[in-house]
């Protein structure tokens, strides 16, 4: 919070956005905390344990559901990053006929509410007779993330110094040695940053992945949402804090490499 800011010399501002700071982060801490609760029952406090961690641990079913999110996340992260790179190095090469209207699709998964991209894709597989499974998830997964990918591509490479590739001309490089030993090391950040973004998104998406899983490939929050159903209990709370962590760590990441200057 800037001191200097004018709109902090509103009166109750400063107040207000303690308040929501408080308001969306207290559950996730008093999540934390109640995942050490040594009581079976998780909301009421009787001591320290690490026991329901261990339980996370030991359970095939929880295991099982992180192999396929962990799967379908790597999959999708990796195939998407690679149409955004694409996709940015497309649009930044010049101006082309109906390049706004590419523009405005590449983001569409973003602003399209995430149910109606779940139906969608449910109705899609089901017209092209797709059994629903990893496949359909692993498909789904990979349009929605491609977004989330470009964006922090084509930002790095909106900052990139023109006179570089200018320089690499003059050097008498080719196009591709100059790709390879200029844009892409320059545009390497760019990449690992919309990569660990398009990842975190997939590890945690629920919306989409409760339309198009099929038997046996339920991921982490969907069986998180099954645990639920059946009560709140001590696994689910140690369970969603390390589906924190691994985000927290993921987006962190991604903003620390989004941070380096080309």
């Amino acid at each position: 919070m800037n001191p200097h800011n004018p709109l902090w010399r509103f009166r109750g501002v400063r107040s207000l956005a303690w308040l929501t700071l408080v308001y969306l982060y207290l559950p996730i801490v008093v999540l934390i905390a109640l995942s050490f609760n040594a009581n079976r029952v998780a909301t009421i406090w009787t001591g320290f344990s690490w026991q329901w961690y261990g339980v996370v641990f030991d359970d095939p079913n929880i295991l099982r559901a992180a192999r396929n999110s962990f799967l379908i996340a790597t999959s999708a992260t990796l195939i998407a990053t690679t149409f955004a790179t694409l996709a940015a190095l497309a649009m930044s090469s010049g101006r082309f006929r109906g390049q706004g209207l590419v523009q405005a699709m590449l983001g569409l998964p973003m602003l399209a509410p995430e149910i109606v991209t779940a139906v969608a894709s449910l109705l899609l597989f089901l017209a092209l007779g797709l059994e629903l499974g990893m496949l359909t998830v692993l498909i789904a997964h990979t349009v929605f993330c491609i977004p989330f990918a470009y964006l922090p591509i084509r930002a790095r490479l909106e900052g990139m110094d023109p006179r570089l590739f200018e320089a690499a001309a003059d050097l008498y490089a080719t196009p591709q040695r100059t790709f390879w030993r200029v844009t892409f090391p320059l545009l390497l950040p760019g990449i690992l940053s919309g990569a660990m973004l398009a990842f975190i998104v997939s590890l945690d998406d629920y919306v989409i992945t409760s339309f198009v899983a099929g038997a046996g490939s339920t991921t982490l929050p969907v069986h998180i949402y099954g645990m639920v159903r059946r009560g709140i209990s001590p696994e689910v709370n140690a369970l969603s804090a390390l589906m924190l962590l691994v985000s927290m760590g993921f987006v962190v990441l991604s903003w620390l490499l989004g941070r380096k200057k080309p």
